[in-house]
């Protein structure tokens, strides 16, 4: 690989990085409000939805973790 792909590669990385912050400044955020509910709430659909996402941006934050890994290793 040239030291220009090189370069993009980092600089995708470097989003990469910056989107997992704030993936989880949001999944910090919902479980906030999540655990700041009411238990009733917290049973109800609405709280089940939260729970949904919540498990969503733990993902996505894993994935993110997967596509640095694979980064690394091209470089």
């Amino acid at each position: 690989m040239n030291k220009s792909r090189r370069k993009q590669l980092t600089e995708a990385s470097k989003l990469i990085v910056s989107a997992q912050a704030i993936i989880e400044s949001v999944r910090d955020a919902e479980q906030e409000a999540f655990d700041n509910m009411p238990e009733s709430i917290q049973q109800s659909e609405r709280g089940e939805t939260m729970e949904e996402y919540i498990d969503t941006l733990d993902d996505a934050y894993e994935q993110c973790d997967d596509l640095q890994q694979l980064i690394e290793e091209m470089q």
